[in-house]
Order: structure tokens, then C-alpha cells, then sequence
């Protein structure tokens, strides 16, 4: 009885070869220029990393609207998981991320989220910015995630699966938080019920996609 060939038993990658990824080749195979999308994946992770500082500062400035500060912390909190998320994937690539801190912000594919008010430097004088004023940088900070993780989906789709899996997930809580805030700013700055469905998550940053859920599984 002939034994059945194991067609995926050998490919270019020789036996024992640690110098290079299967994972690697596959995904180029299918037409991934690997390079470009190491390249926007830590542009993307740059982003995401600041946006959880600078919404660490935002927050604070939230008080007298606690309601605010809870979803604020959500979204700052689940930030900081995509980082934790995509970065491994980045490495597989063979690719890494800048071993300098400031070379890793200065590469953040989204402007700073800045406080109002301030040029990232000085504290704000008098009152300090607005409800309205800082739900607006929420804002404008998530729907440049959601354009970054829309374009890495796109990359990838049905070519790298596994950077496609994380990048839809992380995209789907950037809708989550896009949708968030236009619920708050559309009432604080408008009087317009505009509902996101939001639903209080069972621990701050506990979002259904994010590495601290059970759904987490790269």
C-alpha cells in the first residue's frame, strides 16, 4: 500500500532552519509585502501606546462627570491591550519595536491626543478645558484608530490571517469607543440622544476583544 504524500511536510524553509519563518514566507506568498505592513503595524502600536498616555491624562480632567471618566477608563485600558496584543504579532514578522520610547511616539500613526488647552508641555490655566473639549480629542483619537486598523484589515484580508484576526478585533472595540463618544458628546455638547450601546464592562478595560477577556486567544 502506497503511503499518502504529506504535501505540506517541506517547503523552502529547510529541516531545523531557525534563520527564517514559515509564517513569514506564507504570508508573502499570498502577496503581504511583509516589510510594509511591520512597517504600519508599529506606526499602529505607536498609536496606541500614546493613546493610552494621553488618555490617562484626559481622564483626570473628566472630574464632575464620572460617568464620563468610567468610559474614558475603558477605552484607555482596552488602548493598552491592542498594544499588548499587537505587538508579539510584530516579532513573528520579524520585525520589532523601537527600543526607544520616543522613537516609538514620534512614530504613532495618530496625532498626539493632547489635553485642551495645552501644548502637550504647559497645564492648563483657569478652569481648565471643557467636558465638551476633551470628548471631542476622544473623539477625533478613535476614528484615527479605526481608519489604521480598517487599512491593516484590508492588507491582510485572506493573505495573513493572523495579523487580520487581531486587526479586526482590534478594530471592532475602535468602533465600540468611536460610537462611546459620540453618545457622550452628542448630549453634553448638543442635548441629542445619540445611543452607542454601551454596556458597563465587568472590569474597567475589560472589553470583549481585548487581552485581558477570555476572548483573547492570538
Amino acid at each position: 500500500m502506497a503511503i499518502r504524500q504529506k504535501p505540506h511536510a517541506a517547503g523552502k524553509v529547510k529541516a531545523g532552519d531557525v534563520t527564517q519563518r514559515v509564517g513569514i514566507e506564507q504570508v508573502a506568498a499570498r502577496g503581504v509585502n511583509v516589510e510594509e505592513l511591520v512597517e504600519k503595524l508599529i506606526d499602529a502600536a505607536g498609536a496606541e501606546f500614546t493613546t493610552y498616555y494621553y488618555y490617562t491624562i484626559l481622564r483626570m480632567y473628566l472630574a464632575g462627570h464620572e460617568d464620563y471618566k468610567e468610559i474614558c477608563e475603558d477605552a484607555r485600558l482596552e488602548d493598552r491591550a491592542h498594544f499588548e496584543f499587537i505587538t508579539p504579532r510584530i516579532y513573528e514578522l520579524g520585525g520589532s519595536i523601537p527600543y526607544d520610547v520616543r522613537e516609538l511616539a514620534d512614530r504613532a500613526g495618530c496625532p498626539d491626543a493632547f489635553l485642551p488647552g495645552t501644548d502637550g508641555k504647559h497645564a492648563p490655566t483657569g478652569k481648565g478645558p471643557s467636558a465638551v473639549e476633551i470628548l471631542t480629542v476622544l473623539l477625533e483619537a478613535e476614528r484615527c484608530a479605526v481608519r489604521t486598523w480598517s487599512e491593516i484589515c484590508d492588507i491582510t484580508f485572506g493573505k495573513d490571517y493572523r495579523t487580520f484576526d487581531i486587526a479586526s478585533r482590534i478594530l471592532q472595540e475602535e468602533i465600540e469607543h468611536e460610537a462611546w463618544f459620540i453618545e457622550l458628546l452628542s448630549m453634553e455638547r448638543d442635548g441629542a440622544v445619540n445611543p452607542s450601546g454601551h454596556f458597563r464592562r465587568g472590569t474597567p478595560g475589560e472589553g470583549p476583544y481585548s487581552k485581558n477577556s477570555g476572548f483573547y486567544n492570538p
